[in-house]
Order: C-alpha cells, then sequence, then structure tokens
C-alpha cells in the first residue's frame, strides 16, 4: 500500500518561487488583516507557508526592513506587530484620471490612496472614515475605509444586461467598481442594451454587488437623446423639467398691466436692440444708444427683468436655485428657467414690449463714464442681431442701425483698452463647435473665435456688472460698511505656480515678473501671451499660464477680479441663465428700497452651491463634446493627423489634432522604445535609457487607433514626433 504524500498548502507551494516583494505583500496582507496581534518570525511564516530555511531567512530581513522604515515595530525583542501611528482620517473619495482612487481629507492634508479591496463598500464620491496604514518608505500614504459617513450619490446611468431572472446594470468604473443587480420585478420593462439609471436599494457586507432597481429608461445605447440625457444623469443633472413648474410658469400673464410700465423708465422709443449666437432663443441683454443734448452718448445695458416674474422661494424660483445655471451641451440646452420664461416671456424678442432690470450711463466720446443709473426699465427691442450680421456692419459700415453699432463699437474698444492698460489679462482661447444633422450625428467641426461684434457686447455687459458691484460694494464713506452682495471673485494667481511657470519659460527665452503691484504682474503675463503668438511654444505656454490662474467663483467675500483687472464685480447680466445674477437683482431691488443687510451666511451657501453646479455643468458640457468629438472620428480609423501633445500624465499622453481639436489619448503602454517617467514639474514624460522626451506643447504625427464611445474615448497611435 501506497503511502499518501502530505498535501501543500497552495500558498506554500507558491512561496518556493516568491520573490521578495510578493513575500513582503503577504507580510502586509498579514498584519493588516490582524493589527492587534503580536507575533514572532515563527508564526507568521506558518502563517503565510514558508517552510525552507532560506525562505525564513528573508522573511527576517523583510520584517527588519518594515521596523526600519516604521511600518512595523517590535514591542519586545523577537515580536512584531503593526504600527498603528496612522489614526483616523474623514474625508471625501475621489477618482483621480489615472483611475486611483483618493481620499481627499476635510482638512486640506495629504491625499491617502485607497485600494480598491480597502474601499469596504464606499463609492466614489463619498464622505467615509478611513484608518490609515503605517507608511511605507517612499510610498503612498495607504488607508481603510472603515465608515461611509454619507453616501453622495446612490442612482447611477449604466447599461442593461437582462436575463432569464435578473439583470446587471453595467456602470462606468469611475463612479462605481461593482456593477448593479436588477431583480426581475425591478427592471421597468428595461432591455438588453438599454441605457438605464438605477437607484442602490442594499448592499449587504457580504455581497459583492449591490442590488438596486430601475428608476427610469433612457433609450437605447448610441442613440443621440439617450446618450446626451446619459450624460446629464451621470453628473446628476435633470434631463426634463418637472410638469408642476412648467405649470407655474404657464399661468404667468402675458400682458404687462400699465401701472407697471408706469413705474418704469420708458425706453419704448429709444433704439434698441440684441447681439447674440444664431441658434440662441434666450436674449437676456439688449443695448441701446441715443445722442443726448449735450453731445455726449447714452448708453442702456438691458437685462431681462427675471425676478420680476419669479418670485423669491415660489415653486419656480426653488427649482432655478437648485439647478443654479442653464446646461449647454452640443445640441441642446437644458434651461434654468421653463422655457415659457427662458424663451418667451423673458426673453428679449423684437418688437416686443419687455421689462427689464438697467443700468444706464452717460459717456463721453472717450467712453469715460460721466453718470449711470440702476433702474427698472420697459424696453422694445428694434432688432435682432447675429454676431455675424453684427461683424458684417462694423466690417463694412453699411446695414441696419450701422451708425449705433459702429459708434458702439469705438466706445467698446476704448473700454476694452482701458482694462487691459489697468492690467486685465487677455486669454482667449478657441471653442470647438460642431455640425450636427436631425440625428445628433456630428458632421463636421468648426471653431467659434471672439471677434468685435463679441467683444463689443462682451464689454458693456463687463461694464454693467462692474458698474452693480461697485455701487454696492464700495462703501459711501469711511463711516459706512458694504452690505451683503453676491460677488463674482478671481483670486490672484498662487504664488509658487507663478514661480513654476517663470521658471519653466526661462528655457524658452522669456521673462516673466512674479512680485510687485497686482498690475505689474498681470501686464507681465500679457506681454508673455503677445511675445509666444505664433511661437512654436505658444500652445505650451500659453496652457501652462492659464493653469497657474486661480478659478473663479462665487461669493459675498469681495477680494476682487484678478483676471478682469476690477476691484469690484458681480453677475448681473444673464439671470435667464444663471441663478447669482437672480440673487443679484432681488439684492439690488432689497437696497434701492432702504432694506437692512442681507444674510450673509445663507447667501454665502446660496454662492457655494452656484459655483459648485457651475463646475458640474461644465464637466457635462465637456463630456458632450468628448462624445461628438469621438463620434466624428468613429470612421476615420487609420487615418494620420498632426497633433500638438495637450496633456501629459504617468498613463500617457493626451494629443489634441490641429486639424480639429479632437483629443485623444496615446497610452503609455505604447511608448515601447524604453522605460518613460513623468517628469510633472517639467511636463513631460523622459525615457530613462535614451533620454528621449516628450513635452506638453510639442507636435507630433499620429494615427486614430481605436475609438470607444461608451467610454468617450479616443486612443491614438504615435507614428512621430516633429
Amino acid at each position: 500500500m501506497k503511502k499518501k504524500k502530505n498535501k501543500i498548502p497552495a500558498i506554500a507551494k507558491a512561496a518556493k518561487r516568491m520573490k521578495k516583494s510578493e513575500m513582503t505583500q503577504h507580510v502586509i496582507s498579514f498584519f493588516r488583516n490582524d493589527p492587534n496581534s503580536s507575533v514572532n518570525y515563527k508564526q507568521i511564516a506558518a502563517k503565510i507557508g514558508l517552510t525552507a530555511m532560506p525562505q525564513k531567512q528573508q522573511l527576517v530581513n523583510i520584517l527588519s526592513d518594515l521596523v526600519l522604515e516604521g511600518y512595523l515595530q517590535e514591542p519586545s525583542r523577537g515580536k512584531y506587530k503593526m504600527n498603528e501611528r496612522g489614526g483616523l482620517v474623514e474625508g471625501k473619495l475621489e477618482r483621480k484620471s489615472g483611475g486611483k482612487i483618493f481620499l481627499i481629507p476635510e482638512d486640506g492634508g495629504e491625499e491617502i490612496f485607497i485600494v480598491e479591496k480597502n474601499m469596504n463598500k464606499a463609492i466614489v464620491g463619498d464622505i467615509v472614515r478611513v484608518q490609515l496604514f503605517a507608511r511605507r518608505k517612499d510610498r503612498l500614504q495607504e488607508g481603510e475605509v472603515l465608515e461611509v459617513l454619507k453616501r453622495m450619490q446612490n442612482t447611477f446611468v449604466g447599461k442593461l444586461r437582462v436575463s432569464q431572472d435578473y439583470a446587471f446594470l453595467t456602470v462606468d468604473n469611475k463612479y462605481l467598481s461593482n456593477d448593479i443587480f436588477i431583480p426581475k420585478d425591478k427592471l421597468k420593462r428595461g432591455k438588453t442594451g438599454d441605457k438605464a439609471i438605477a437607484k442602490i436599494v442594499e448592499w449587504k457586507e457580504w455581497d459583492r454587488n449591490p442590488v438596486g432597481e430601475v428608476i427610469d429608461i433612457l433609450g437605447s445605447s448610441g442613440n443621440n437623446n439617450t446618450e446626451m440625457n446619459a450624460i446629464l444623469a451621470e453628473f446628476g443633472l435633470p434631463y426634463t423639467y418637472p410638469e408642476a413648474v412648467e405649470e407655474a410658469a404657464g399661468k404667468i400673464p402675458d400682458k404687462i398691466p400699465g401701472e407697471e410700465i408706469a413705474r418704469r423708465l420708458d425706453f419704448r422709443t429709444v433704439t434698441t436692440f440684441t447681439i447674440d449666437p444664431k441658434d440662441a432663443k434666450d436674449f437676456d441683454d439688449a443695448l441701446s444708444l441715443r445722442k443726448l443734448e449735450n453731445g455726449h452718448w447714452e448708453v442702456g445695458v438691458h437685462i431681462a427683468d427675471v425676478t420680476h416674474y419669479v418670485k423669491e422661494s415660489d415653486i419656480i424660483d426653488n427649482e432655478a436655485e437648485k439647478r443654479a445655471t442653464s446646461i449647454y451641451l452640443v445640441d441642446r440646452t437644458i434651461p434654468m428657467l421653463p422655457e415659457r420664461l427662458s424663451n418667451g416671456l423673458c426673453s428679449l424678442r423684437p418688437n416686443e414690449e419687455k421689462l427689464c432690470y438697467s443700468v444706464i450711463f452717460e459717456m463721453d466720446k472717450d467712453a469715460n463714464i460721466l453718470h449711470y443709473n440702476i433702474v427698472h426699465t420697459v424696453i422694445k427691442s428694434d432688432r435682432r442681431f447675429t454676431y455675424e450680421e453684427a461683424q458684417e456692419i462694423i466690417e463694412t459700415g453699411n446695414g441696419d442701425f450701422s451708425e449705433e453699432i459702429l459708434a458702439l463699437n469705438s466706445l467698446a474698444k476704448k473700454l476694452r483698452q482701458r482694462r487691459f492698460d489697468n492690467g486685465a489679462i487677455a486669454f482667449e482661447r478657441t471653442e470647438v463647435r460642431f455640425e450636427i444633422d436631425e440625428k445628433g450625428k456630428p458632421l463636421s467641426v468648426y471653431f467659434k473665435e471672439a471677434k468685435d461684434s463679441n467683444k463689443l457686447i462682451e464689454e458693456f455687459m463687463l461694464l454693467a456688472n462692474k458698474t452693480v458691484a461697485t455701487h454696492i460694494g464700495k462703501p459711501k464713506d469711511k463711516r459706512s460698511k458694504a452690505k451683503t452682495f453676491v460677488y463674482r471673485v478671481h483670486d490672484v494667481p498662487d504664488p509658487e505656480k507663478l514661480t513654476n511657470l517663470s521658471q519653466f519659460i526661462g528655457r524658452f527665452g522669456y521673462k516673466l515678473k512674479t512680485t510687485g503691484s497686482n498690475t505689474e504682474v498681470s501686464s507681465s503675463i500679457n506681454r508673455l501671451l503677445d511675445q509666444v503668438q505664433g511661437k512654436k511654444e505658444q500652445n505650451l505656454i500659453e496652457t501652462i499660464a492659464i493653469r497657474s490662474m486661480a478659478k473663479a467663483i462665487y461669493t459675498t467675500i469681495n477680494v476682487g477680479h484678478y483676471g478682469l483687472a476690477f476691484d469690484f464685480y458681480s453677475h448681473f447680466t444673464s439671470p435667464i441663465r444663471r441663478y447669482p445674477d437672480m440673487m443679484v437683482h432681488r439684492l439690488l431691488d432689497r437696497y434701492a428700497e432702504g432694506g437692512r443687510s442681507a444674510d450673509q451666511g445663507k447667501y454665502e451657501e446660496l454662492c457655494k452651491h452656484s459655483s459648485d453646479m457651475e463646475q458640474v455643468a461644465a464637466s457635462a458640457e465637456r463630456a458632450s463634446i468628448k462624445y461628438k468629438q469621438v463620434e466624428f472620428m468613429s470612421d476615420k480609423i487609420g487615418r494620420i493627423y498632426d497633433g500638438v501633445i495637450s496633456g501629459i500624465q504617468e498613463w500617457g499622453i493626451y494629443v489634441e489634432l490641429i486639424e480639429n481639436k479632437c483629443e485623444g489619448m496615446i497610452p503609455m503602454r505604447d511608448l515601447d522604445d524604453d522605460y518613460y517617467t513623468f517628469d510633472e514639474k517639467n511636463y513631460r514624460l523622459v525615457g530613462r535609457r535614451f533620454h528621449k522626451t516628450y513635452q506638453l506643447g510639442e507636435e507630433v504625427v499620429v494615427r486614430i487607433a481605436k475609438t470607444n464611445l461608451e467610454k468617450k474615448q479616443l486612443d491614438f497611435e504615435l507614428i512621430e514626433k516633429k
């Protein structure tokens, strides 16, 4: 009879071939699973299946290294215990572009890396409490989720896979790593391939997948409406308008009562017109112009009087506050207000009497402001111009109201020059637009550039915004205190970022002043932007200069607007599409009537919400552009294009095609001629062996390798570096 051989545990078999790095990971896992144990090397060896003496000797060396690194402690000779010096940290989970998940501590401390297996049913975006692991030398600080303090999202967009008895919703893994299990009776008649929104209703500790129910079917994957609504839903943005709010808007009378007109300054007989994009329907600003007897110009900036119709805390206002902004996807606008208001009652359409909140300026021929008045008006626009029509009049001198448009253009240019003389920064970025067919398919790409007609409108809107902010924000005398107001602020650049920019551009022979007054620094930035025009490094330096700037936000605490070189600035001119403008209108009314200063805490909270929603809307807009870019390129696989390196990360090189500004990525794994490291400070990849570099802003030639509409992903293959 043959003797039975003792079975060797699987881990012991693996241990015979175990490298030092693998053994280290097993040791770390052992202590993480039992952080309170105090054990000797023999106990650890037995636990992870080490039997041979060379393996045990290697284990002793590893334990000594981990003690030196501070990961383990040795409470008594030969005994090892995890060094739990890290403690607990609370914060928000975010997935970075490379796919890794980090805890962003609420106290602003160092970010903490969380591997998927240590998420413990937490979802990206959640507010959580994390146990820090003892830090290993030259490694990221790591931790494990102990508790979900606040679930920030429980609805997800994905594609359905339906079987006979159940279904799964596959979600983009940047939001949720696990598919959602959907019982058959919670499908809402969804079919395989449908895009749907599902809500997580249960996620038990022992279940790998959360259990959910479908709350809406968006439609078939690939359908344009489905995909645009899916983008909105992914960002938690509305894709339909509540019927009750539409009904409330429908009950607002069309006719303006005579007594309301009598209360207002009447501009119905003054030459007035709008200038907007050709596809615009919500005209929220108009300009009027007339020559005064003293030879000066009277310029009226007339803004739709939305808050006359939308009363604070009514059903329409509550919905507008929640949305905070209109959203502009590639092929549609999702309005903040019901269309009856945004495109009808409040829209300053030609030949219709409209109620406005206006700033009326008296200006001399050099665009000096001699007097202004902030007042409620009634207007009647004489003409609706597109930017293209107004531009033609500016260039040819011929057309309807050419005298008025040319006069306004002359004044606008003087206002603009004065702004730049005072230190405004001239960042002008080209916008990508698509010509699309009736089914939403992109046919071609074109670029939207600001011309004189755009700048004309911009300057008078800036002037009105600056004026109302100064009117409330600047105390009348030393004894007065400014009342609570909503400002649009843009802080000074981070000094460290400016210093890095200065050092970086030095290699190209450029100089940048990083200290001194705001005007001196901003003038230096403008000189730099002028100097790089048409140069090979223009794109690179413009990109890095923009990244060194702060983000503009809404707040009740005024710090001025650095980019515009204004001490006081607000948003007053677009109440149809921005909630902060509605707040500004209401505060102007309150203070005009002698009201006390508003509750700063309440308005600061509304400002933060508006700033947050602005960022979310911008992300959705970018996602829709990205989707259309990938769709546009999907029939061009194999074609070769010139491009510019627009971004560099440790996982790959982003390239923007020169011909159409579509952006894709060359994955790092495809750069197989060397091992490249990411030099973050100098915006480049550097090859270790051959020292070849790939630099932000360099020109390259690429081939379209792959398109993935589901992930909005465009992959390029590198042909050559120019």
